[in-house]
């Protein structure tokens, strides 16, 4: 039997959005190259969780499963 793909569960990406668009957007002056920059961080987390959506959908019709992982010092299941 062929084991999941692993990837990163949604919450990671939602977390980082959160923290960048509540936290890290506060704390930086409303008119400086930094928010400019902060503002393209986010588009990127937004696009790559877009993307991975997809390749979801993607397994999904090739019948492969998928393993939501929450950190990397995970035991895969045997």
């Amino acid at each position: 039997m062929d084991r999941p793909i692993p990837l990163p569960s949604h919450i990671h990406y939602e977390l980082l959005l959160q923290l960048l668009e509540r936290e890290t957007a506060a704390a930086i002056y409303q008119h400086s190259p930094q928010k400019e920059q902060l503002h393209e961080l986010i588009i990127t987390l937004r696009k790559a969780m877009s993307q991975q959506k997809q390749l979801e959908a993607s397994c999904r019709v090739s019948n492969l499963s998928v393993e939501y992982h929450w950190s990397l010092n995970e035991k895969p299941s045997v």
